[in-house]
């Protein structure tokens, strides 16, 4: 029997393939009304760390019921405790083609987390942002904050003022030529309070590295404003002082989000989870005033197929190595 290659893919094989925030946005979308419809299956992470947590270890198996698709992807960090650049970062995405049996590609998960992260944080805007939303604050100037404003524009578009906190300069470079390669006419303005600035914004996305100093509290946002979680930048309150709580998931929520607990070491219960949300089985929002928090842990089930898609234009362009793994 004549075992398959693999497509292997690297950080610049995919680097070198261009994709438009709107259709990542459709292909996460769809990933998550496939969940909604049962034909997904999603099991809960597992995840290790040492007792000192110098490091911590993610693996996430999922099955992708409308391309039929099965996936394995991890996730490791290394020197939590130390600065940005001294911190070593891998993550991988194996595809296998559940209707052939044959391998689709593995690949660097770097890319695909870096764009289907902004792209949910775009849905949950669609679906809890407050009707008359024109501010956005976002918090951080890292990998997410640079992707964080094309897509939010992509679901947000009415969007007339776009405020970033941030302290470093090539970061807040980047996040601005982000923004104008897919808006030229576009800019952010830049504050040095950020929790003044939140009082102003409908939507606060915290995307910021764990060592930054900002927290914003429930107190420093207004009524009716949105406040997401894909990193670091809110602090507890904005959970626990929320009028509803909208999760990816619920479960992950409870594996990832320990650093949201009260006083007590309790997290507040999800009202909702995005794919019933999408699905239109369940609001996002149910008041005009309500204070929501959104936590985006992110979902395997998007990792796949936004990663078979680039493993589909990969193959197009013929970019990867094909690896004899199996003899």
């Amino acid at each position: 029997m004549t075992r398959p290659p693999l497509r292997v893919l690297s950080t610049d094989d995919l680097a070198g393939i261009e994709i438009a925030p709107a259709e990542v946005v459709d292909v996460v979308e769809r990933a998550y009304l496939a969940l909604a419809a049962g034909t997904s299956a999603n099991p809960r992470k597992l995840t290790v760390s040492p007792a000192d947590g110098h490091s911590v270890s993610y693996a996430m198996l999922g099955r992708d019921g409308s391309r039929e698709l099965v996936a394995i992807k991890t996730s490791y960090k290394h020197g939590l405790h130390a600065g940005r650049d001294e911190q070593h970062y891998y993550t991988t995405l194996q595809v296998y083609d559940d209707r052939t049996g044959l391998p689709v590609a593995l690949m660097d998960c770097g890319r695909i987390g870096s764009l289907r992260t902004p792209a949910v944080t775009a849905l949950l805007a669609r679906e809890c942002a407050p009707a008359h939303a024109r501010t956005a604050l976002l918090v951080g100037t890292g990998t997410q904050g640079q992707r964080a404003l094309p897509f939010l524009l992509v679901t947000l578009p009415k969007l007339d003022r776009l405020l970033l906190s941030g302290t470093h300069p090539d970061g807040i470079a980047a996040v601005r030529a982000e923004l104008r390669r897919h808006h030229p006419d576009r800019d952010v303005e830049l504050v040095t309070d950020a929790h003044a600035a939140a009082a102003d914004a409908d939507v606060v996305i915290a995307a910021a590295g764990g060592s930054t100093p900002v927290a914003i509290e429930a107190a420093d946002t207004k009524p009716g404003a949105l406040t997401v979680l894909l990193g670091h930048g809110l602090a507890p309150s904005t959970l626990h002082r929320a009028d509803r709580v909208i999760a990816t998931s619920a479960a992950q929520m409870a594996v990832t989000g320990t650093d949201m607990v009260d006083a007590d070491g309790n997290l507040r219960e999800v009202h909702a989870e995005l794919p019933d949300v999408l699905a239109g089985r369940a609001p996002g929002r149910t008041a005009p005033d309500q204070r929501i928090f959104a936590y985006n842990s992110g979902l395997v089930i998007t990792d796949i197929a936004l990663g078979h898609r680039f493993a589909e234009l990969a193959a197009q362009r013929g970019l990867g190595q094909l690896v004899t793994l199996w003899t």
